[in-house]
């Protein structure tokens, strides 16, 4: 087994350890590669780094970072940022694109910022800020996309989702290939006019639950890609796997969809060359653009999914004991 693997389960338990953020984020190497996987803390960051990637021909999902919230306030003042970042990104939305698909402009949500996890009326806290939330996107001209988080919070979310797709019918979401429920959560959740962002999954999960062999989560991403091509909604294919891309646009060309009926994401400080030779070959391109003081549950998912990432941090690290 390879040294990034072994290591893997143990950054993604990291992940979740308030012991360890405070190891991690004081290293002066962490800095050089949050920059590159996180578009600052600031919104000001966010809206700079949003106008050079839709510049370039690219579709944008911003992520205000934070999950695990167990405090009103501070969902409260998670929903109060979005409005606020919805406000500044309708200047930057095309005032002809409408209802239409896609919208270039996307905002991702965890539920679990927003009030997900509270011990007294979780379930609706959420769902009223999320649909808050959704409510001013509609006027911005965006989409909204919730995210995927573990295993746990699956049908929770899902639930949710559903709820919003009552008044919000574009309404977007994530699903883990490598979360053995998934095909069939693919099957119920791509009829007409939903939007589903496939990923492979990037949290520590059981295997009671989830596949562990990367060959297995592959094979299981490629069956959910077929099911989402197949069906009647828009499929967004998360992944910087070249051999996912090719076969997103093999499998769009054998089912007749055209360019504007699915889309490829991927996170933003990763494989951008690759991003724009896509854009150049007229496919739809969105990147995934985190930002936030609450980086560092993201980062270190980054440092788990990438062994090269991984391999420069610990060579930092190493230089500097």
């Amino acid at each position: 087994m390879a040294f990034s693997a072994l290591l893997r389960p143990a950054l993604l338990a990291a992940a979740r350890s308030p012991r360890m953020e405070r190891t991690v984020t004081k290293l002066p190497v962490t800095k050089t590669l949050v920059d590159r996987f996180v578009a600052g803390e600031t919104e000001a960051q966010a809206i700079a780094a949003t106008r050079s990637i839709l510049s370039s021909g690219r579709y944008i999902s911003i992520d205000y970072l934070g999950e695990d919230t167990t405090d009103l306030d501070q969902a409260n003042d998670t929903v109060t940022h979005y409005l606020t970042l919805l406000s500044s990104l309708a200047e930057l939305a095309p005032s002809a694109e409408g209802n239409s698909t896609p919208r270039s402009i996307e905002v991702s949500l965890k539920l679990s910022a927003l009030g997900q996890f509270l011990s007294h009326d979780g379930h609706k806290v959420a769902y009223d800020n999320a649909h808050k939330i959704c409510t001013a996107a509609e006027v911005a001209g965006a989409w909204v996309t919730v995210d995927a988080e573990d295993h746990t919070t699956t049908d929770s979310t899902l639930s949710i989702v559903r709820e919003l797709r009552q008044d919000f019918p574009s309404l977007g979401t994530v699903l883990q290939a490598y979360l053995k429920r998934t095909e069939a959560d693919c099957k119920d959740l791509s009829g007409p006019g939903s939007r589903i962002r496939l990923c492979k999954g990037a949290y520590k999960e059981p295997a009671s639950v989830a596949y562990q062999d990367k060959a297995d989560v592959d094979e299981a991403y490629l069956r959910c890609l077929r099911i989402l091509m197949n069906g009647y909604g828009y499929p967004m294919v998360a992944s910087h796997d070249p051999r996912m891309v090719d076969a997103a646009s093999r499998q769009a060309a054998a089912t007749g969809r055209t360019a504007d009926q699915f889309e490829l994401q991927m996170l933003y400080g990763i494989r951008d060359r690759e991003q724009l030779r896509l854009i150049n070959d007229q496919q739809h391109l969105r990147v995934y653009l985190p930002y936030g003081q609450q980086w560092y549950g993201y980062f270190m998912r980054r440092l788990a999914e990438r062994p090269a990432n991984l391999g420069f941090f610990l060579r930092s690290v190493a230089s500097r004991t």
